[in-house]
């Protein structure tokens, strides 16, 4: 099962248990009752609250934890042992980017920064879907890895409203076919 489905099942789940809970109060409201049932029902609402909290605190860390593992952004502080990188300076209004070439099948370092403003730096694929993005940012680089599995002319777009000039910003790479293959 793919883990999104299974998070989305268990929220899901969740909140069916909650939807059932207010069904339960809502039929119970209308119903009398004496000191002795009153307590009995206050009792078994902070066993039934503490019992919820519990299973949602349980499920949120499970979640966090299952979603969050290997997350995605690679270190930005420490030096990546990865041989393909590639330089990308956003400025007003266009991208430069060293090398403009890369092997399709092994991963590539993109060191983004700019400078002068914010951009959004947003890799598009040949079929023209996002297949990866970071911000540009001056004074600091960001460092984005993503390995290429089908090789073509890649087009770079700034996601971010940076100025006049902010929809010509645009550039490409290209993705060769990986070595013997």
């Amino acid at each position: 099962m793919i883990l999104q489905n299974l998070v989305w099942t268990i929220a899901l789940a969740g909140m069916s248990l909650v939807a059932l809970g207010f069904i339960h109060v809502i039929r119970q409201a209308g119903k009398p009752a004496d000191d002795v049932a009153t307590r009995k029902a206050a009792h078994t609402s902070n066993v039934l609250r503490r019992w919820l909290f519990g299973a949602m605190l349980v499920i949120f860390v499970g979640a966090t934890w299952a979603t969050l593992h290997r997350f995605p952004i690679a270190s930005q502080h420490a030096a990546l042992d990865i041989q393909q990188v590639v330089d990308v300076t956003g400025q007003q209004w266009s991208w430069q980017i060293t090398p403009n070439t890369v092997r399709a099948g092994s991963p590539v370092e993109f060191r983004v920064t700019s400078k002068d403003v914010n951009h959004g730096f947003a890799i598009y694929a040949p079929d023209g879907r996002i297949a990866a993005q970071t911000q540009a940012m001056p004074g600091f680089t960001n460092k984005l890895v993503h390995t290429f599995t089908q090789p073509g002319t890649y087009r770079v777009m700034c996601l971010e409203y940076c100025g006049l000039g902010h929809a010509p910003m645009v550039s490409e790479f290209t993705v060769v076919a990986a070595r013997g293959g």
